[in-house]
């Protein structure tokens, strides 16, 4: 029964409540007050009970409820594993279900966050077959037709026998791009795949279009590999397959599976002049270069090539155009960083107004921009292409930001520089936009801005291949004195900034000079010291030049003098000042001038040749790009305050999942096997 205040005044007699009205309520007045402190009482009653079980009770309680079944307590350092309220509830389930399979993926997938595969070596053992127990599956030699076993081969999903391997399977955890190499194929040894990319979403984006009938789905126009979307199963029933976990898809794949990825709902979709294509409309096709054509053009289908991104549309729909054919499909990377469709919404300012909202109230940026009058909102609301240049500029002592909204990822196809700009003491913001073709310049007298989960492509725009059109131009102008500028969760080329700026805040960016010698922090020519410099949890490709390096924490600076090219710097990390300031717990090479430095690495100049970090990829639009790589130093890898490692990727506390997991596997792994860390990706 719920005590609320008119059920309580219900239950008084008529009389008194005539009376009462009479007098101007007191009566209801003074039951008001009781009926709150009832309501507090009956909720503190219902969390008590609520608190008895650990699918709804409160967080402090986890723990206490884990004490009471022996769960021993892990690194809760990310979203997804910092309440250990899944794992305390399966705790049972594991200790009944210890050392199978499904039961170590589970469990793999819980404490990690990341998607798994548990994969039983001795399983895929070939063997002399005992003739009362056939297993005709498990062939010495594969079939030469069976195309998908031969696909899957080395991988989390082989299914072809091996020879045995007596190498130890422990130890040091393997990469796909990794040089050590641990046995596998044993009677004792268990492997579990781990991914740490992840699969995101790109909703009816224009196909960028490169010549008659030929269409890119990166809205860069560049080669992409297209990824499958992910199907995560709540509770872990059967082995996962390539479905649910984030795989790049082969052609073969995906011709024999074309119903499970392309469709409404699915990985990939079609759409032109607004109708879905069908799938009996669609194959999938080589359309590798050929010369200056494609190798293959189906004359009546739409063909589609998942291993470089491309469509080419039939010959008898004709020509349709920039813009009309959209693409719906699905990326690699690793983390929510540079704008995209992942959630954003606890960054965005909801109190701000007025709100334009794009194409709704106005049809382009610079009219929504025009009619704001330098206060309020911008909001883009899809993920289409923009070609126009808006000037953003800021009425003095105002607010004005231009935006996407939750869940779009819009494309700024700039026709030349795209100028920020206002009146004393005003803010602008720029918050999930992936601006190509130009530089962003800010100037005036503005006070602050921020760039937020915001690409500002390095080299302004990409080749088919991906390689920058124009390395060495800067991605940033800033020649505002006064002014703060702050870059949170961004991607970004070089940056160029005056000496007069009071200061440049980066945090969890990428900032990407395109190579480690060219120029990724400077004054505006290129050379002199710029702007009073923080970063933080980030990863710095180029030479960086500043006049005050205030704090570098946990951040690689991947940096080197060009000294076959007549480089004139005196140092790839160069503070004019060095009384002040503090580097603590990142990489910078040996022989740059900063102020003090602590826990960094090199530590000694014997290891400077050893100790330097090692990507996986350095070009964007990777999927792996500024991934460490295993053979990256561990001093590296877990060289950051917290254990984590340096750079951008410093917030997914890769470290400590691994640890997590080897915790775990010690507690639950069956006696006698023996376990191996795989990174599938």
């Amino acid at each position: 029964m719920s005590y609320d205040l008119d059920t309580i005044y219900e239950l008084l007699p008529a009389i008194y409540r005539l009376r009462d009205a009479e007098e101007g309520d007191p009566l209801k007045a003074l039951l008001g007050v009781i009926s709150e402190q009832t309501a507090i009482l009956e909720e503190n009653l219902a969390q008590l009970y609520d608190d008895q079980f650990i699918e709804t009770c409160a967080d402090w309680v986890v723990p206490y409820i884990g004490d009471l079944i022996g769960y021993r307590t892990l690194h809760g350092v990310t979203p997804e594993v910092s309440s250990p309220r899944a794992e305390v509830a399966n705790t049972i389930g594991y200790r009944r279900r210890k050392g199978t399979a499904a039961m170590l993926e589970q469990l793999a997938r819980d404490v990690t966050g990341w998607n798994a595969r548990v994969v039983e070596f001795f399983e895929l053992l070939a063997t002399s077959q005992y003739m009362k127990h056939l297993r005709l599956h498990n062939l010495y030699s594969p079939a030469m037709r069976d195309w998908e076993a031969l696909e899957r081969l080395d991988t989390a999903f082989d299914r072809v026998a091996h020879t045995a391997d007596v190498r130890r399977i422990g130890g040091y955890p393997q990469s796909p791009r990794s040089e050590r190499s641990a046995g596998k194929f044993n009677i004792p040894n268990v492997g579990i795949y781990l991914w740490r990319l992840d699969s995101h979403k790109r909703s009816r984006s224009p196909a960028v279009r490169i010549g008659p009938r030929r269409y890119m789905f990166s809205p860069l126009g560049k080669n992409t590999p297209l990824y499958n979307r992910v199907e995560t199963e709540d509770e872990i029933t059967h082995l996962a397959e390539p479905i649910n976990v984030p795989m790049a898809l082969s052609r073969r794949v995906l011709d024999s599976y074309l119903a499970l990825h392309y469709g409404p709902g699915k990985g990939i979709l079609l759409t032109a002049g607004g109708v879905e294509i069908d799938r009996s409309q669609v194959v999938v096709c080589n359309l590798s270069d050929k010369g200056a054509v494609w190798a293959h053009k189906p004359a009546d289908k739409y063909a589609i090539d998942p291993v470089l991104g491309r469509v080419a549309t039939p010959q008898n729909t004709g020509d349709p155009g920039q813009g009309i054919l959209t693409v719906t499909f699905h990326y690699g990377f690793s983390a929510d960083l540079g704008g995209g469709e992942y959630a954003r919404a606890d960054d965005l300012d909801e109190e701000l107004a007025p709100v334009m909202r794009v194409p709704t109230d106005e049809a382009s940026i610079q009219a929504a921009l025009a009619a704001l009058g330098g206060h309020g909102v911008v909001e883009v609301q899809d993920s289409g292409p923009y070609d126009e240049t808006p000037h953003l500029t800021a009425t003095a002592g105002s607010r004005l930001e231009l935006r996407a909204a939750d869940g779009s990822f819009p494309h700024l196809l700039l026709g030349g520089e795209l100028v920020i700009d206002g009146g004393d003491e005003a803010e602008v913001t720029v918050d999930g936009l992936l601006i190509s073709a130009a530089a962003v310049r800010i100037t005036g007298n503005l006070r602050r801005v921020t760039l937020r989960h915001c690409t500002l492509v390095p080299g302004h725009s990409l080749f088919v291949d991906g390689r920058p059109r124009f390395p060495d131009a800067a991605s940033l102008i800033v020649d505002a004195e006064g002014l703060i500028l702050e870059i949170d969760r961004c991607i970004l080329g070089g940056l160029r900034v005056d000496g007069q700026v009071a200061e440049v805040r980066i945090v969890d960016s990428i900032v990407d000079a395109t190579s480690p010698d060219r120029v990724a922090y400077a004054a505006l020519d290129g050379e002199g010291p710029g702007a009073q410099l923080t970063v933080v949890d980030s990863t710095v490709i180029g030479k960086v030049h500043t006049r005050l390096l205030e704090l570098a924490s946990n951040t690689i600076f991947h940096a080197r003098l060009d000294v076959d090219g007549g480089d004139t710097w005196l140092a790839p990390v160069l503070s004019q000042r060095r009384q002040e300031g503090c580097v603590r717990f990142s990489f910078v090479p040996f022989r740059s001038v900063t102020p003090r430095r602590f826990q960094c690495q090199p530590a000694r100049e014997e290891d400077m040749v050893s100790m330097r970090p090692v990507f996986n990829s350095q070009r964007y639009g990777d999927p792996d790009y500024c991934q460490l790589n295993q053979r990256c130093p561990v001093e590296i890898r877990t060289g950051a305050d917290d254990e984590s490692e340096m750079g951008v990727f410093h917030d997914l506390y890769q470290p400590q999942k691994e640890t997590n997991l080897r915790v775990r596997l010690d507690e639950y792994l069956r006696f006698g096997l023996e376990a191996g860390i795989f990174y599938a990706s």
